[in-house]
């Protein structure tokens, strides 16, 4: 079980890659729409915590200054171990900086931050597949290689649960 501070897709960006997420499924991978409590969005996680406080995170949270969207650009796709497919997010030295607040101010609270959000390590990405076989891959890749270059406005945040898949809206932009 885990919470993540995320930013949230737009409209137009989040619909894009539920269409993603429709063609994969229906060539029989699995992704974040089927995956576990099949109560996944599209969203870009600034950090995940193992250990926490609701309260004391939303509050650290609330205490940022709200910031305008952010605008990413999804250029290739990455695999993490277990066969996880996610889109390569180009950064931005303002989208770095943003991460590392949120660290500091959720790390302030008391919160455990898994160790792949910590700044300089972690690596900004879009899930797609959680559990791509190797078999699935052509599948995966091609399907995504139709759609790259993919532009996203993230313009929401939230705290996601992931066991639960409870979205918690936050009230500023961090």
């Amino acid at each position: 079980m885990a919470l993540a501070v995320c930013l949230l897709f737009d409209r137009r960006s989040d619909a894009a890659m539920r269409a993603v997420w429709d063609r994969l499924e229906d060539s029989g991978v699995a992704t974040l729409r089927s995956h576990t409590h099949r109560r996944h969005v599209p969203h870009l996680s600034l950090a995940v915590l193992r250990q926490w406080d609701d309260h004391a995170v939303s509050d650290a949270l609330g205490g940022l200054d709200g910031r305008c969207a952010v605008h990413v650009q999804f250029d290739g796709v990455g695999l993490f171990r277990r066969g996880r497919v996610w889109l390569v997010a180009g950064v931005s030295a303002a989208l770095v900086a943003r991460q590392e607040q949120v660290v500091e101010a959720v790390t302030a609270s008391g919160a455990d931050l898994h160790k792949h959000y910590r700044p300089g390590i972690w690596t900004p990405h879009c899930s797609v597949a959680p559990r791509a076989t190797l078999a699935q891959l052509p599948t995966v890749a091609a399907a995504l290689f139709d759609v790259l270059p993919m532009r996203a406005t993230l313009d929401r945040a939230a705290l996601v649960n992931s066991a639960t898949g409870d979205i918690t809206p936050l009230a500023v932009l961090p």
